[in-house]
Order: structure tokens, then C-alpha cells, then sequence
């Protein structure tokens, strides 16, 4: 049976991805996206798996979520 913390982190996740997807705003859409890694980060601990979920923490969220956000400050906005 799927529990009520199961069913909203997996809520959560489809929700970050249909975000992302569909927002205009790059900036938004990285911090959107370093919350999804957190969460998946969240699940693969509780499958079980705790080298997934750190490496997930680390990469997924931290360093990705930097190198996007640096490649954002170097381009500039066309209006």
C-alpha cells in the first residue's frame, strides 16, 4: 500500500516536471528543478538505495544547479 508521504513526494515530482517544462523563465526553472533533484533525492533514500540518493543530492542538485545558473549569468537576455 502506497502511504500518504509516498504519494505526495511522488505528487510533488510530476508537478516539478510539468513546471519546468512548460515555464518561460530560465532562473525559475533551475530552482524548480534543483527541488525535483532534492525530492528524487528523498526517494531513492527511502527505496533503499543510498548512494543514488547522495549522489543525486550532490550532483543533481548542487553541481548542476550551479553550472546552470553560472551558463544563465553569462548570456544575455534578448527583448
Amino acid at each position: 500500500m502506497i502511504s500518504v508521504l509516498d504519494f505526495l513526494l511522488l505528487s510533488f515530482l510530476i508537478v516539478c516536471a510539468i513546471v519546468v517544462a512548460r515555464i518561460r523563465d530560465l532562473i525559475s526553472a533551475v530552482i524548480i528543478f534543483a527541488a525535483y533533484s532534492l525530492v528524487m533525492a528523498i526517494v531513492w533514500q527511502m527505496l533503499g538505495a543510498p548512494d543514488i540518493a547522495m549522489t543525486e543530492a550532490a550532483l543533481g542538485a548542487g553541481v548542476t544547479t550551479f553550472l546552470f545558473l553560472a551558463a544563465i549569468s553569462k548570456t544575455k537576455r534578448a527583448e
